[in-house]
């Protein structure tokens, strides 16, 4: 008997893998070299000098990068657990979101404020305890887009999928994993570059941190740039703009866009698309031998690994729960953990309310009336910086999502505009305003939107690729055009990433508020009557008082139209806009 058997190709090691091998050492020594200079002495009374020299910002480039990804992982870390819980557990709902809400309304500088001594007193005589804070302001500008992204993938998951998950008899980890991950992936992934260009927008003031009369500086193109502004330095800002594109574009096809391209085999539809994303980074990566070795000696088994170790805590905790579920054991230990935990909670809470309610009360009721005033003026530029940003993001959002060859051509050149940190250009923005005599008090508004408008741009983007290739096909075979396929297809399957986008873009205008609303270029100061220009004089005198009165009315802005307005909307897209 003569038997053929078919010899199926194998790779073997080339160029490609010679580039890989390099590239990956390259990539550490980097990570080594740069993270050496985070963990550098540094006495209380010695300042770090940042240059203004060009032949310096590689090296710059490389510290603030290695600081966004570090901000970006705790942030994933964060957006998983805290959505998980938030839109699984109802009781937990009910503090969590309104927690998040006042989270993310809360400035960068509010934050910095707070943490920097914390953060020095951590590691005193080393630069580390400067760059854990600057990584936690960067973090508080990336994780709270990213969680409410993923937190309204959870309610809007399809019924039929969560019974199919019940009746193959999924634990808690393999529902996690093997349905709610993949179900959120596409969105999670566009709300993450979009925070990741959050992280970029607040660069600035997270490596020059001036809080509290302090004045730190660390290397990074943040601190570089506003060197080269204070300076008054027009060439050496410029050179700051072109590394500052250059990184975004370089991280954007290394990193985002391969994993684009990867994230559309989680799409929801029956049909395969006619057209599909690329990446020359993920084509290459595919054809390499040594990627793919090392995907099936390393990390196949680390994520089995990982996955088996969870699978076990999820079991037992299964046989915990059916022994002792119909028991309830009030005085058991994890119950009393639980509640002296919960009494140190309440405790160090009712500690810090204490001190700042002391602090409040220094101010007067006219302090108080002034500066409700002034957040309404800034509620005023937040909605019209948000209606605004409505107004050309969704049909540009839908066209680049609806068509995968413009989404190739456009991508890069979204992300560039949408990591780009706006403030950079604040100066160069200040001399057209100061040259042609722009009234400030408008003139914020767009400064505003340039920080905000994106966070719409990306979820309509998100929203669009989502929609199921056999959605569009059933839309064409009955003839929809023009207005009838937007109001009775595209816009209801949009409709919960749009209102996820206008709570996150909000929140991110009212942040922008505090570099938008006050510009400074050489002498010239361009001030708009505001909260956010209010907490930027408060926070840089160190004044407390002013502060923590800016911050609250701030938050309760933003928490009071979050949950008057925003929330009923979001429970119309959980309840009417969702594929079921």
């Amino acid at each position: 008997m003569v038997m053929f058997v078919s010899h199926v190709p194998t790779r073997r090691f080339g160029f490609i893998d010679l580039f890989v091998l390099l590239f990956v050492f390259a990539l550490l020594f980097s990570i080594l070299h740069l993270g050496s200079g985070m963990v550098a002495p540094l006495t209380t009374d010695e300042k770090i000098v940042v240059s203004t020299d060009p032949a310096d910002l590689p090296y710059y480039a490389g510290r603030s990068v290695l600081r966004m990804f570090l901000a970006y992982g705790a942030s994933l870390a964060f957006t998983l657990l805290y959505g998980s819980l938030a839109a699984k557990n109802k009781t937990a709902e009910k503090l969590l979101i309104p927690l998040l809400d006042i989270l993310q309304s809360l400035p960068v500088l509010g934050f910095l404020s707070v943490t920097i001594s914390m953060f020095m007193g951590m590691t005193p005589g080393n630069l580390f305890g400067v760059e854990l804070a600057s990584i936690f302001a960067i973090f508080t500008g990336q994780a709270w887009n990213m969680t409410f992204s993923y937190y309204h993938s959870l309610i809007t998951l399809p019924q039929d999928l969560q019974e199919a998950s019940t009746v193959l008899g999924f634990n808690w980890w393999q529902k996690f994993i093997r349905l709610e991950v993949p179900f959120a992936t596409i969105s999670l992934v566009w709300n993450s570059m979009m925070s990741f260009g959050g992280g970029w927008f607040f660069l600035a003031a997270s490596e020059a941190i001036t809080v509290l009369n302090r004045d730190i500086r660390l290397p990074g193109l943040g601190s570089f740039t506003a060197a080269a502004a204070e300076a008054g330095d027009m060439t050496a800002l410029c050179w700051a703009i072109f590394a500052m594109v250059a990184t975004i574009v370089l991280i954007d096809q290394l990193f985002w866009r391969p994993i684009v391209v990867w994230s559309q085999k989680f799409k929801m539809e029956r049909t395969e698309s006619q057209i599909a994303a690329t990446s020359f980074v993920y084509d290459f990566l595919q054809r390499s031998m040594l990627a793919g070795w090392l995907g099936k000696t390393l990390i196949v088994p680390l994520l089995a690994a990982a996955s088996c170790i969870m699978n076990g805590l999820a079991h037992w905790g299964e046989r915990m729960q059916s022994r002792f579920g119909r028991q309830p054991r009030r005085f058991g230990a994890p119950n009393v953990l639980k509640g002296l935990l919960g009494l140190v909670a309440v405790a160090f809470v009712g500690q810090q309310s204490y001190a700042g309610l002391a602090v409040l009360t220094s101010l007067s009721a006219e302090s108080w009336l002034e500066i409700v005033r002034l957040g309404a003026l800034t509620f005023g530029r937040v909605m019209v910086a948000t209606g605004l940003g409505i107004l050309w993001a969704v049909p540009v959002g839908v066209w680049i999502g609806s068509n995968p060859r413009w989404s190739r051509f456009c991508q890069p050149l979204v992300q560039v505009a949408a990591s780009f940190p706006a403030n950079m250009i604040y100066p160069l923005v200040a001399i057209l305003y100061l040259r042609f005599a722009v009234n400030f008090e408008i003139g914020a508004i767009p400064l505003m939107m340039l920080g905000t408008q994106w966070y719409i741009l990306f979820n309509v983007i998100a929203g669009a690729m989502a929609i199921p290739n056999d959605l569009s096909e059933a839309a064409t075979i009955f003839k929809l055009t023009g207005w009838q396929r937007w109001r009775k297809m595209i816009l209801p399957a949009i409709f919960p990433h749009l209102v996820t986008s206008c709570i996150t873009a909000s929140g991110g205008a009212w942040n922008a508020s505090i570099v938008s609303e006050l510009v400074i270029w050489r002498e010239n100061r361009l001030e708009a009557t505001g909260l956010g220009a209010f907490i930027s004089r408060v926070t840089e005198a160190g004044d407390w008082a002013g502060i923590l009165a800016g911050i609250l009315v701030m938050c309760l802005f933003v928490v009071f139209v979050n949950r008057f307005f925003w929330r009923r909307l979001y429970e119309l897209a959980e309840t009417q806009y969702h594929l079921n």
